[in-house]
């Protein structure tokens, strides 16, 4: 059985990071550095290519003798910070770096591209409207969550060594509800959690803590009474059933088999086209939310999932 504790664990670190997203919002309390960097080919691999599996990368290719290049640029950064790590920015000097300039395609500059779960994304060229940069990222942070589950990372003050900060935030109104919700999952009794839950995200919709909890009691709910050996007989016999598939990804990860349950739904989402896949990958999402976003084998999974999906 999934690790319950290590589900809390997940769910507790989820809302330290939208509380760190919303207090920085709210002060401007957020360290550039940590939301806009430079990037070179060296460090392309890990800084945006690996990055884009946890948070939007935007990159924003400039040159020094580039005039609306420095019209665009301060306006990206402030807005990276505004988003307050919804998206990160990361800016490659066209001149130093000829080699992703060309891979891009880009035809001039300044020109801005997003990299989303490994996969590039072309935005805008040319120092486009305040307006309309918003416009742009806003349905980049959009498809990101509503494709992949990519939510974006906390940010912290240069100041906050290892998050401590956040994690001192008064208790909330729900602390007691949540608590209840918990004893009763550990307890088994899955009805009741599932309405704590509900009761809950009623009050409050963006409770992270209880979206995920609530992931885990439906999930223990929909493998309950099953015949194991029927549902895996029925997912080998009927590959390209995305119903036979989800039944059998949800008793995988119930039986601790992660990797294996990401991958058959992945696999699902290959085989399928229109409703059979969007079922699929929906059911894909609901998953990673059991486990947390920033467990690596979500973040590996989301990357699987672009590459089928593109």
């Amino acid at each position: 059985m999934v690790d319950l504790a290590a589900v809390k664990a997940a769910g507790e670190a989820k809302q330290k990071a939208e509380k760190a997203r919303a207090e920085a919002a709210r002060t401007g309390g957020v360290a550039p550095t940590r939301l806009v960097f430079d990037v070179d080919e060296a460090g392309f691999q890990q800084d945006v290519l690996q990055r884009s599996t946890e948070v939007p990368v935007v990159i924003d290719f400039w040159a020094e003798w580039c005039e609306p290049c420095k019209q665009l640029g301060p306006i990206l950064e402030r807005l990276t910070r505004e988003y307050a790590g919804r998206f990160v920015l990361a800016k490659i000097d066209v001149d130093a770096n000829q080699m992703l300039f060309q891979q891009f395609g880009v035809q001039g500059i300044p020109a801005v591209f997003a990299v989303v779960a490994g996969q590039p994304v072309p935005l805008f060229q040319g120092a486009a409207p305040e307006a309309q940069i918003r416009q742009v990222l806003d349905q980049l942070i959009q498809a990101a969550e509503q494709q992949f589950g990519i939510v974006g990372v906390p940010v912290q003050d240069e100041g906050d060594e290892g998050g401590e900060a956040v994690a001192q935030q008064p208790a909330t109104p729900y602390d007691g509800a949540l608590a209840a919700a918990h004893e009763a999952l550990d307890a088994g009794d899955l009805g009741g959690a599932v309405q704590a839950y509900k009761n809950v995200l009623a009050d409050d919709p963006g409770n992270t803590e209880a979206k995920l909890g609530l992931a885990q009691a439906e999930l223990l709910s929909r493998v309950e009474g099953t015949d194991a050996q029927q549902v895996r007989k029925a997912a080998a016999d009927n590959p390209a059933d995305p119903a036979a598939q989800i039944a059998a990804a949800d008793l995988d990860l119930v039986g601790g088999h992660v990797e294996d349950a990401f991958g058959r739904l992945v696999e699902a989402v290959r085989r399928t086209v229109g409703e059979d896949r969007e079922a699929a990958r929906l059911h894909l999402l609901g998953l990673f939310e059991v486990i947390g976003a920033d467990d690596p084998r979500v973040v590996s999974a989301r990357g699987a999932l672009a590459r089928v999906l593109f």
